[in-house]
């Protein structure tokens, strides 16, 4: 499997997104916490050496499922959070970029996680009600205090992350982005130009880009399967591309696992061009 740096740090090319081991809707407990243990080990051994979670999962859970399956962690082993965003019920996502909540956040989850450092730590979304500069701001103070070793930004335009990078040092950006969603291009194109590691989140765009026709055809010709297709496109799109699949299901995990070495050629690479 390549690999990508983000800051200092080496991981694969291919990330877990830890969110959809919690229950429906992201929200409690896994129905079957046996299952959601066994796939966020398997996804270490398959080779996804980078977990993305975030506080607002379960809210808590994703975090404390990933320090129960993998805690002490390998050495080769980043983790990934993010903070900023509430979860007061199951249907809401509500900004949250005050400092003193972000203090907080990223406190509860390193206690969560059992670290002492988070390795990288992301601002989950702006707070259209707090000044940008705030939130970006107090991460960076936690970094300097030695509580984060890498700071990221997520949901952010083009605007905002030239923002955060007058404010701190800023290595990943994670927006939504796959075969049936590249709204964020100009953002991509920037991370390349930077050399700052670009994480999408809905690689898969929730399940679309594998309903699309020219997907499946493809899929079909190369026999292989539709997440391998979406997948192995966005390794192809950027080198500065680390796509986060997230599963519970042990069956998809080793199916996404799959599209590594999957290579699209030019031919292929066409047929699924805009």
């Amino acid at each position: 499997m390549s690999t990508i740096r983000i800051g200092d740090l080496v991981v694969n090319r291919l990330g877990f997104g830890a969110m959809r081991v919690c229950g429906p809707q992201v929200w409690g407990p896994p129905r079957d916490r046996k299952n959601a243990v066994a796939v966020l080990k398997r996804a270490y051994a398959l080779g996804f050496n980078l977990m993305d979670t975030a506080d607002s999962y379960g809210p808590h859970v994703d975090e404390e499922l990933i320090a129960e399956a993998l805690h002490p962690y390998p050495e080769d082993l980043v983790i990934a959070t993010k903070g900023g965003l509430l979860r007061p019920t199951a249907a809401q996502w509500v900004p949250d970029g005050r400092p003193e909540h972000l203090r907080q956040a990223v406190d509860g989850s390193l206690r969560r996680l059992k670290l002492e450092r988070i390795d990288l730590y992301q601002l989950h979304a702006p707070d259209p009600k707090v000044p940008f500069a705030d939130s970006i701001g107090a991460l960076a103070e936690l970094q300097r205090q030695g509580k984060i070793r890498h700071l990221g930004v997520s949901n952010v335009d083009l605007a905002k992350l030239e923002e955060a990078r007058r404010l701190a040092p800023i290595v990943s950006v994670q927006n939504a982005y796959s075969l049936v969603d590249r709204s964020s291009e100009d953002v991509l194109v920037a991370c390349e130009k930077l050399g700052i590691a670009f994480l999408p989140w809905y690689p898969l765009g929730a399940a679309a880009a594998l309903r699309a026709a020219s997907v499946k055809a493809l899929a079909v010709r190369r026999k292989v399967s539709a997440a391998q297709i979406s997948l192995a496109w966005l390794l192809s799109r950027s080198p500065v591309m680390l796509p986060i699949p997230g599963t519970a299901s042990l069956a998809h995990l080793e199916e996404n696992a799959g599209a590594v070495g999957l290579e699209l050629s030019r031919e292929d690479l066409a047929t699924l061009a805009d």
